[in-house]
């Protein structure tokens, strides 16, 4: 579905079936550079690329956290408009998310880390590349708080171009 600009989470939802009667299957979806997405409700989830989606918002953040509870890995790179604030009320609703991109989100801070590391137990890989609001000082103390993580990427991050590999 990706590159499916005109269609909607509702029209989504109509072609796969019903918001509430999705198909089991149906276990990842990707719908990179979507511009009218409005409902995403698919409980049996496991992974979800949202990417290059410029009007994503905080808002959008917490409906697809609520609709899509069983996230395992997430794909949020190049959405701009992703804050903090969204961060706080999402990352509890997704305990078993354990692949997360937010790379080239250009507003998430340390304090989106500290939300996700405080929220996401079982995380094992975290992209933060390029985003300006995280220095390599956050990403230490987010690797010291979850050690299970076993890959940061964090390239860029604070001016530095180092990865993580533990």
């Amino acid at each position: 579905m990706a590159e499916c600009c005109l269609v909607s989470g509702r029209e989504l939802a109509q072609v796969l079936g019903s918001v509430r009667r999705a198909p089991p299957a149906l276990t990842s979806l990707r719908l990179a550079y979507c511009s009218s997405l409005k409902v995403l409700q698919f409980p049996q989830l496991r992974q979800l690329s949202l990417s290059l989606l410029p009007a994503f918002t905080d808002m959008g953040l917490v409906a697809v956290a609520r609709g899509c509870p069983s996230l395992e890995r997430l794909t949020l790179s190049h959405c701009s408009h992703l804050s903090d604030e969204g961060w706080v009320q999402a990352a509890r609703l997704w305990p078993r998310l354990q692949h997360l991109n937010l790379s080239s989100c250009s507003q998430v801070t340390e304090q989106t880390l500290d939300t996700i590391g405080q929220a996401c137990k079982q995380l094992r890989v975290l992209d933060v590349a390029m985003c300006p609001g995280i220095n390599m000082a956050a990403v230490k103390h987010f690797q010291a708080q979850l050690p299970q993580v076993t890959c940061i990427q964090s390239r860029f991050v604070g001016g530095a171009d180092l990865t993580l590999t533990l």
